[in-house]
């Protein structure tokens, strides 16, 4: 299964998942939390956690460079909407938490690999088990969940790269048909590993 995981030897990769996890979800939700009447404080505290997440040896703010370039028609489209209806100052500040969160969030992905993360969501969960929920299911749909629209990201980011590198213009109907083989060829992967584990 194709996964965004970077081995190395950072902060990160040292970190307990659980730990880790826990860390970034905390981090996630304190800049979901800021105020949008903190005027630009409001965008900058956002920019400043996420950068001092990506600026440890090992992984580099190049890193998050690369993230926030993957997601730049997410940040386009949000930007440009709330533009349109907030003004300027929301406009930038919510389009920062978003960037943010999505960068942090990724930042597990990098340094976690995907039995790992999967492991430690299903004991964080065990405790619900209690009350019907099955953690092992559930595990598995937050894993593939962080995991998946990474991936599908960057899929269409080479796609496009492989068709400006033939000189191909960029039309819609000609990024759409080898993004699907590829998107298809993940899920058949995903599929396989899904079965391997033993979930049907």
């Amino acid at each position: 299964m194709i996964t965004l995981y970077r081995p190395g030897d950072s902060l990160w990769h040292r970190l307990p998942t659980g730990r880790k996890a826990a860390l970034l979800a905390a981090l996630v939700l304190g800049i979901s939390l800021v105020p949008v009447s903190w005027a630009w404080w409001g965008a900058l505290i956002p920019a400043a956690v996420c950068l001092g997440c990506y600026a440890v040896p090992g992984i580099g703010v190049t890193r998050l460079l690369a993230q926030a370039w993957a997601a730049r028609w997410i940040i386009l489209v949000t930007l440009a909407g709330q533009l349109l209806f907030l003004g300027p100052q929301p406009a930038v500040v919510n389009t920062a938490r978003v960037v943010a969160i999505i960068a942090v969030a990724t930042l597990l992905a990098l340094t976690t690999q995907v039995t790992e993360l999967l492991d430690a969501i299903e004991r964080g969960l065990a405790p619900l088990a209690r009350l019907g929920v099955d953690p092992r299911r559930a595990g598995l749909l937050l894993t593939v969940t962080l995991t998946t629209l990474p991936v599908l990201a960057r899929a269409a980011g080479h796609v496009r790269e492989a068709q400006r590198a033939r000189g191909a213009r960029p039309r819609l109907r000609l990024f759409v048909v080898p993004f699907l083989v590829v998107a298809l060829k993940h899920a058949d992967e995903l599929g396989e590993a899904l079965t391997a584990r033993g979930v049907r």
